[in-house]
């Protein structure tokens, strides 16, 4: 089914309000999560609504917490988002860290405790836009591991996402490179789940190791996992997540031992440095326009489209959903009115859809 963006982002608004009993903020989050679905990434847009609701009647996400500066060392900022919504204790926490970075060329944020982050990338756009370039690691605290360490059959953490963002120049669009650790992201374990669809080959191994492209292997508690993408090159970078976002601000790597049954908890670090502070901006910009030219002029491979930088298939899908709506399955629409009826919507208010 196809969800006009207006209509969906009403819907989600509708939803997070009567749940969490502030519009304002609702309306904020509800924009992320379909800005999220208009980028093309359905992992981490209105279908994670579910999980706030539940997060927030459990008593596991507090809608109105802001965030507390912990400790503040110039340029170097330990922040604690107590359990907010991730939406909004990253961005008041990357206000923070840009207005830092504005006085010293550099600012250091170590972000803990925060529900869903939501996507990396919205976070590293911001920096961006105020002309940063900006480096985050996170990682996940969940009720269970998710991702097999390359190397081995089990999970030992979660999908701990990276994101390198940098800023637009005159001639090329921000370049936002913002990706799981895993070979796919849970959220996309998800959506494959409830389309019905097998999961890509190489993403999934099954409870004795061997590899699946059955979802439901991650949701079925018998002890599947995702795979680290890339190998031993995704399972450095998750290692990183979890040590730098995680262990770094205090939140903690993941470990069997923490107590977070059913929750989506965050921790991060982003890395803010002014592209200016030698005073070789310009330079850098147009060196920049020319290696992205000199890359993407290399000819399109068989059965593909060409050469994409990081950000370009966003971009893409964001106007062609604008235009066209966003597609939701069957099953995210059937997860998003219990929701709803969880969190008191009126019935009269729940999304209506046009077929495909």
């Amino acid at each position: 089914m196809t969800v006009d963006a207006d209509q969906l982002r009403e819907f989600a608004t509708a939803i997070l309000a009567h749940a969490g009993k502030d519009k304002d903020r609702a309306k904020q989050v509800a924009a992320r999560l379909v800005g999220a679905n208009l980028a093309g990434h359905d992992s981490h847009g209105v279908g994670m609504i579910p999980a706030y609701v539940d997060g927030i009647l459990a008593g596991q996400l507090d809608p109105l917490a802001d965030i507390e500066l912990v400790q503040d060392k110039g340029p170097f900022l330990l922040v604690d988002g107590h359990r907010g919504f991730g939406h909004i204790i990253a961005e008041q926490a990357m206000a923070l860290a840009i207005d830092r970075a504005h006085s010293s060329h550099f600012a250091v944020l170590s972000l803990r405790n925060s529900f869903h982050l939501g996507r990396l990338g919205d976070w590293g756009t911001m920096a961006a836009e105020a002309g940063f370039i900006c480096i985050l690691y996170a990682n996940v605290q969940s009720s269970r591991p998710l991702v097999a360490p390359f190397g081995g059959s089990d999970a030992r953490f979660v999908t701990n996402p990276y994101c390198t963002a940098i800023p637009a120049t005159e001639k090329h669009p921000m370049f936002v490179l913002d990706m799981a650790t895993s070979t796919i992201a849970m959220g996309k374990a998800r959506v494959a789940q409830l389309s019905g669809k097998p999961a890509p080959e190489g993403a999934l191994i099954d409870a004795q190791g061997a590899p699946t492209r059955d979802p439901s292997v991650v949701f079925d508690g018998a002890g599947g996992a995702l795979t680290a993408f890339g190998q031993h090159k995704g399972f450095g970078l998750a290692l990183l997540g979890d040590i730098l976002g995680g262990s770094f601000s205090g939140g903690g790597a993941y470990a069997p031992t923490r107590e977070v049954p059913d929750r989506i908890v965050n921790n991060m670090m982003a890395i803010l440095i002014d592209p200016n502070v030698f005073g070789l901006a310009e330079s850098f910009g147009v060196d920049v326009d020319s290696y992205t030219d000199w890359v993407k002029a290399s000819p399109a491979a068989p059965d593909t489209s060409g050469v994409q930088f990081p950000g370009d298939p966003e971009r893409r899908s964001t106007a062609e959903r604008l235009a066209n709506g966003i597609p939701l399955d069957a099953g995210t629409l059937a997860q998003l009115s219990e929701a709803a009826r969880k969190a008191g919507v009126p019935e009269a208010a729940h999304l209506s859809s046009t077929p495909d």
